[in-house]
């Protein structure tokens, strides 16, 4: 038998095989959703495949592993309305919220903010200070800093602006716009609390200024309570070197706290009796009450939740009645561990508990999921999540009653997405 005789018969064998198991297969699309009709000829089944005749790339072509190429959609995004009056050195990039999998955001679409651009520092010139109300002042290079003993933490980093552009009303079209400015990686650092414990903190140490090595020089204050408690500085992020883009060679992490008190790029810590009021604690990242007075000193990421499947990224606009799909989403809390989040189809009325999946870790990414059958209607979508501490989700009315309108910074109330019977979905607000 010749390889041509063979390849029809191998081909015809399989087509004869596909049409007997296709009815079999679209009685399964009534219980799990896969599509509902099985192609006989269907090319890329019943043909060799180019990648699967030829030589792929030598194993170390790319020394530093890079994503396929088909993935070349999965980035992250700005806007000049994220920037400082268009200036793209003072800007936010978003994380691909809609393409993210599991917990962990990979380090090149974790989300990033900067304030004069992203510095680039030799490590071999690296220098970080301690000193003020210690008893032993230190100057650390990265050699000497490593060598403390580390831990390594999963935690969300959330931009206290995140979702700002909301409080008035819908502004974004996308979920990666609505809500990217997080992400969630594992860290690799020391405790600050170990190296204070060999330096040796004055008791009338009460506060910590933190200040960065960009042209900025990124400055805020820290109560003691906190660099005491779980404060890091780190140096790893999933398993390797930080990236420029989030304060190579190293950063300061307070875990559940806003991402801009995790000042990148760090070069010295000073301890003293009282705060700072650098610039980035008082005229910005303050939260402006309806009263008209600002709360400073605001710190912790509130309990917050979000939709990522469906979204008008991820629409249900090829599903068929009767269909069972996977509604999916992110929850976290700054104050502790997510312990349950709800779900509403119809904007809030009625709530449905979702099932929490994969790890449940305080200050992290919390992954939610309902099986829900589509209909093909009309739906207000929601998701709320509460926290180990009693804190819950509130809706728009509750928070602005709160707020007022002119709020930027903490915004976790309730997030809708507006599902139409074709299955598009788009961003709306519930004022009720």
């Amino acid at each position: 038998m010749n390889r041509e005789t063979e390849e029809k018969l191998t081909s015809v064998s399989r087509r004869e095989f596909f049409k007997k198991t296709a009815s079999v297969s679209a009685v399964a699309a009534t219980s799990v959703l896969v599509p509902s009709t099985v192609f006989a000829d269907d090319e890329n089944i019943m043909h060799h495949v180019k990648w699967g005749t030829t030589l792929g790339d030598e194993v170390n072509k790319n020394p530093y592993g890079v994503p396929s190429l088909y993935e070349h959609n999965v980035v992250r995004r700005t806007s000049p309305l994220m920037s400082s009056a268009g200036d793209m050195h003072a800007a936010i990039s978003m994380t691909p919220l809609h393409e993210q999998k599991g917990i962990i955001t990979p380090n090149g679409l974790h989300f990033t903010r900067t304030h004069n651009g992203v510095a680039h520092v030799d490590p071999n010139k690296f220098r970080l200070m301690i000193h003020g109300l210690v008893e032993k002042p230190i100057v650390l290079t990265l050699e000497q800093l490593k060598r403390y003993p580390s831990e390594s933490r999963i935690l969300v980093l959330e931009c206290p602006s995140n979702s700002a552009a909301e409080w008035k009303g819908p502004q974004f079209g996308t979920l990666q716009m609505v809500k990217g400015m997080m992400a969630c990686a594992e860290w690799t650092g020391v405790r600050l609390k170990t190296i204070l414990d060999e330096l040796g903190l004055k008791p009338e140490a009460k506060w910590m200024l933190a200040e960065g090595s960009d042209g900025s020089e990124m400055s805020r204050t820290v109560p003691i309570e906190k660099v005491l408690d779980d404060a890091m500085i780190v140096w790893g992020q999933n398993g390797e070197a930080l990236r420029p883009e989030q304060g190579y060679p190293v950063r300061l992490m307070l875990p559940g706290w806003e991402a801009n008190l995790c000042v990148k790029w760090l070069k010295r810590l000073e301890f003293g009796d009282k705060p700072w009021y650098a610039k980035e604690e008082t005229s910005k990242y303050t939260a402006l009450t309806a009263s008209g007075k600002a709360i400073q000193h605001f710190y912790a990421n509130e309990v917050n939740s979000i939709i990522t499947s469906p979204c008008p990224e991820v629409p249900w606009t090829d599903l068929e009645k009767g269909d069972l799909v996977e509604i999916e989403g992110l929850a976290w809390s700054g104050h502790g561990t997510i312990k349950g989040v709800d779900i509403s189809f119809d904007g809030g009325k009625n709530w449905v508990e979702a099932n929490l999946k994969g790890l449940v870790l305080p200050k992290a990414w919390t992954r939610f999921s309902y099986m829900y059958k589509y209909e093909g209607k009309p739906l207000l979508l929601q998701s709320r999540s509460y926290d180990d501490s009693d804190n819950v989700q509130p809706t728009v009315n509750q928070e602005k009653a709160v707020v007022g309108v002119e709020g930027v910074y903490h915004r976790n109330a309730i997030i809708t997405w507006k599902v139409t019977d074709m299955g598009e979905v788009s961003n709306v607000q519930i004022r009720s």
